[in-house]
């Protein structure tokens, strides 16, 4: 499954420039030309990286950054045309994980999306919550010590929960990510199986949450 980057940038020609490298690296590019639309973006899909502009119009790129930051752990790169010290030092601070300064060179962005999206792969392998282990690479879900059988399907949905804590997902959503776009069921499966980790995870039935109306999240 590709990759899916998320590209927040109101200069038109630099964001068409910036899709095309990435293609060519075999990731899927979404765009967004203002802080409005890329917040609705963010809202609707799940992204495994966002490169993000400071200065845009709508919601400025520290603001949509504290957001993110805020709710989910996808990895940010900032891109702006300021390259002072505390500028740099700032966006550090409210979480980007890397900034780059503009005019920018599309080989080092290529390189630098490449080593963010790997490091996070290679962070997530291993998902520790209280007394809750995930190893995914194993697809081994141990709590107290004790290991707790599941299901392929109900190893993949608390997977998927696990990395995108606090977002809010509609069961089709949740349809669409775990169980695949050609899946022929409806979204009763998916209660089901939320049904069945509470059953089997303790962890699960203190923190997966029923948005009523709408769907599930992890809450941590």
């Amino acid at each position: 499954m590709k990759k899916k980057i998320l590209i927040i940038e109101d200069e038109k020609k630099l964001s068409e420039i910036m899709t095309l490298y990435l293609k060519n690296e075999g990731y899927e590019v979404f765009r967004a030309m203002d802080g409005d639309e890329g917040e609705d973006f963010i809202e609707s899909e799940v992204f495994d990286l966002i490169i993000l502009d400071v200065m845009m119009p709508k919601k400025d790129g520290w603001s949509l950054l504290k957001k993110i930051k805020s709710t989910y752990n996808t990895p940010v790169i900032l891109t702006t045309a300021r390259g002072e010290e505390e500028d740099r030092v700032f966006g550090l601070e409210l979480g980007a994980d890397d900034y780059m300064v503009k005019p920018l060179s599309m080989r080092e962005l290529v390189l630098r999306v490449n080593l963010r999206i790997n490091t996070s792969v290679n962070k997530a392998n291993t998902l520790s919550f209280k007394n809750l282990n995930i190893d995914e690479e194993k697809r081994e879900v141990i709590e107290n010590n004790i290991s707790i059988a599941l299901t392929p399907k109900e190893f993949d949905l608390l997977l998927f929960l696990c990395k995108n804590p606090s977002q809010v997902f509609k069961r089709t959503q949740l349809l669409d990510k775990v169980w695949g776009y050609d899946f022929a069921g409806d979204t009763r499966t998916v209660d089901t199986h939320i049904k069945n980790l509470r059953e089997k995870i303790n962890f699960c039935n203190d923190n997966i949450k029923t948005v009523w109306g709408v769907g599930y999240k992890l809450e941590i």
